[in-house]
């Protein structure tokens, strides 16, 4: 028998100390980059996108590929990548940790659309704001103090 998942991930990081390093202009070639890591760990991507200070992946993960591996092995990776290409001029790395959050596929356009309009969405709202909602929609206990 065949191994069948379905589990969408969205996984979230910020640049260290949530430095506005990302700029703009490079975003698509980083996205592209971190994109190529994922299709050569057989994960669908479904989007990616950011602002200034952090990024979101929307994928799928092959059931040989651990969370927690994936995210370390894009950090490590991209930084490299960024830091060799001077893709983004004062980025000092990524944060230490990362979210993830499951969904089921019936979200997926919803996500998508909402990964897609990061910038408009940060008109609106901060990341710490955006990301201590998506804490406490899935669930998980914080401190806030680790977070700031």
């Amino acid at each position: 028998m065949s191994t069948y998942t379905q589990i969408i991930y969205q996984i979230v990081f910020s640049t260290k100390n949530r430095e506005r390093t990302l700029s703009k202009n490079n975003r698509d070639q980083l996205f592209k980059y971190i994109s190529g890591l994922l299709n050569n760990k057989k994960c669908h991507l479904y989007v990616i996108g950011g602002v200034e200070d952090h990024i979101h992946i929307l994928t799928h993960l092959h059931p040989s590929v651990s969370l927690s591996s994936l995210v370390k092995d894009i950090k490590i990776s991209s930084c490299e990548y960024i830091k060799q290409s001077h893709l983004f001029t004062n980025f000092n790395g990524w944060q230490v940790g990362y979210g993830a959050f499951t969904y089921s596929i019936k979200e997926k356009q919803i996500l998508i659309d909402y990964i897609l309009n990061q910038e408009q969405h940060h008109f609106k709202k901060t990341f710490k704001n955006e990301y201590f909602d998506l804490l406490t929609e899935h669930g998980v206990l914080f401190e806030e103090k680790y977070l700031l």
